[in-house]
């Protein structure tokens, strides 16, 4: 039986993701900063998540979901998971919050050059203005001949939006079996595995309020990851996405009350317009799942 749409709580529970994720990369810059490594950044990324997932589902009387036959799939997605982590937390360290962030709103436009190159998909007017109106923007935000953004961090802000273009396809492809938190959670626990190798090199001596910074990776990342599956169960994902948008105003907030750093004029003029081609696409997915569904129902 289908769950009985509820857009209101569904809102509210993106706006909980949004606010998550760019309080988790804001504290992925500042522990960098503080002097932690990237790689111990990623390890307590994913471990610490597991046992919020884990003890949840246990308070729960739910660990039954952890279950799975394809563990193959769930050890590829995190493989290309991990390699995503390197590139958007590379993006949020070497980068101003609010640049990398808005630079991240460009996973729209590689998902509809995957399905057109990959996928043999048609490519419409309506997708091809929103691929030239997101690259646009990504050419004003990356201020060619003034002062550009940092090469590598531009560089990596891109790589992870096309990369999440290819996670979504793999995680479509895991929620056809496996319930959200399974994918969560073995994804955690791949990525644990993953990085264990590298501690004896990176993992050095912290403070107290390291530490601290250390343990809010895994709860906000597990915390997020929840917020976003929550609301794809009580509200389609056309209808929520427009909640991601925000975390352009909690990155420009941290990086004013944190780094004392306001966006540069060219990303206030470049970010409409990659938001503007995101929402073209959201729309235009919408508006031909509709055309699919009237077609059915008319031929039924």
């Amino acid at each position: 039986m289908e769950r009985p749409a509820r857009p209101l709580l569904a809102l509210a529970l993106r706006l909980g993701f949004a606010v998550s994720l760019s309080s988790l990369l804001m504290v992925v810059k500042y522990a960098a900063q503080s002097g932690v490594s990237l790689p111990e950044i990623m390890f307590w990324r994913q471990a610490g998540c597991l046992p919020v997932i884990f003890c949840s589902l246990a308070l729960s009387g739910k660990l039954a979901q952890l279950r799975t036959q394809r563990i193959t799939a769930h050890g590829g997605r995190a493989f290309v998971g991990m390699t995503n982590m390197v590139f958007n937390f590379g993006a949020a360290i070497l980068l101003p919050l609010a640049e990398s962030t808005t630079l991240s709103f460009t996973t729209p436009l590689f998902a509809v050059l995957i399905a057109t190159v990959v996928l043999r998909d048609s490519i419409g007017p309506w997708r091809l203005t929103a691929v030239i109106l997101g690259f646009a923007g990504i050419v004003i935000v990356a201020q060619p001949g003034t002062e550009p953004i940092p090469l590598l961090g531009g560089s990596m802000a891109i790589i992870c939006a096309m990369l999440t273009a290819i996670i979504n396809y793999q995680i479509r492809d895991l929620g056809r079996t496996e319930h959200p938190a399974c994918s969560v959670f073995w994804f955690s626990a791949f990525g644990t595995v993953l990085m264990l190798p590298l501690m004896p090199f990176f993992m050095t001596q912290h403070s107290a309020w390291q530490w601290l910074l250390l343990a809010s990776l895994g709860l906000l990342g597990a915390v997020a990851q929840l917020f976003m599956t929550a609301s794809l169960r009580h509200g389609k994902v056309a209808n929520v996405v427009v909640i991601d948008y925000t975390q352009l105003i909690w990155a420009t907030a941290f990086g004013w009350l944190i780094w004392d750093k306001i966006p540069s004029r060219n990303t206030f003029l470049g970010a409409p317009l990659i938001i503007a081609a995101g929402m073209i696409i959201v729309w235009r997915e919408h508006r031909k799942r509709h055309d699919i569904a009237i077609s059915s129902s008319e031929n039924d």
